[in-house]
């Protein structure tokens, strides 16, 4: 069911138009805007790195181990994927990958800016893409599936958006959430990239579990180069002026490769049943009961 972002009202199969108050969606860029004035905020993401970002992605170590771990996710713990939501999906590389995996799966996908949507849209055109505040979304008992992969960190009521993605999955549905972890790792790419937490696993879980979900897997990931990036983060004393957030994305090909090796062995341990006690990120896999 859908609801009018406007008054909450149910709102007719198809449209964003509300006969109750009377509200009409506008359009932005090409896509329906449910929140307009919050795109010209700003706030979770910088819009002009988006272009580079769409070129970096597919050719990163980080984003396709991710993608994969994701999948894996997904196809494990919700294999009849009929529909399925994606808060704050970028520029589309995991819809992309998703897409594939569910070529008759209905998708739905959102961001607070439409400069993503531009190029989510030219990866996954089958999609539905919609410009919406993740605090206040218009759905209820939708979706098989919702995802939000490393999107709650940068929105400062977290627990709100994990509430209204509650309320969006059908009873038996379940979340799929990617986070940053550990505090002690906080830097000035957290700065620049506009979070506002790294998450604890004992703080993800009461907040998942406050919202309603119970949660049926946790897991760090990016374990085996933990020691690597806090060395990282440790010797590169980024200055503000000047600071280039997508640095740490171009790295050599050589260096790529063996780093999605490492990654692509931590999924295989996962898969097997292995839960990692620290890393990077955190994956957490939560249900809506039914």
């Amino acid at each position: 069911m859908r609801r009018c972002p406007g008054c909450g009202q149910p709102l007719a199969a198809t449209g964003w138009d509300c006969s109750n108050c009377g509200n009409r969606a506008p359009s932005r860029d090409g896509f329906v805007a449910l929140a307009p004035a919050l795109a010209e905020q700003a706030e979770g993401f910088d819009p002009t790195l988006f272009a580079e970002l769409a070129g970096l992605e597919s050719r990163n170590f980080w984003f396709r181990a991710r993608n994969r771990l994701i999948l894996w996710a997904l196809q494990r713990h919700a294999p009849e994927l009929g529909e399925f939501l994606e808060v704050g999906c970028g520029t589309g590389f995991v819809l992309q990958g998703i897409a594939t995996a569910f070529p008759q799966a209905r998708l739905v996908a959102s961001e607070a800016e439409t400069e993503g949507l531009r190029f989510a849209a030219r990866r996954v055109p089958r999609a539905e893409f919609l410009q919406l505040d993740a605090r206040r979304m218009p759905f209820e008992r939708e979706f098989d599936a919702v995802g939000a992969f490393d999107v709650v960190e940068h929105i400062a009521e977290d627990e709100t958006v994990l509430a209204q993605m509650y309320r969006a999955l059908k009873p038996g549905g379940h979340l799929l959430l990617t986070v940053p972890q550990h505090p002690f790792l906080w830097s000035e790419y957290d700065v620049h990239a506009h979070h506002v937490r790294r998450y604890t696993r004992p703080e993800l879980r009461q907040k998942l579990e406050r919202a309603g979900y119970r949660v049926v897997r946790m897991t760090s990931f990016v374990s085996l180069l933990l020691p690597l990036m806090m060395l990282s983060r440790k010797t590169k004393k980024a200055k503000a002026a000047g600071y280039d957030p997508l640095a740490e994305l171009r790295i050599g090909s050589a260096a790529n490769a063996l780093l999605e090796r490492v990654l692509d062995a931590e999924r295989l341990l996962i898969r097997a049943g292995l839960t990692l006690p620290a890393g990077g990120s955190l994956l957490a896999v939560a249900q809506r009961p039914a």
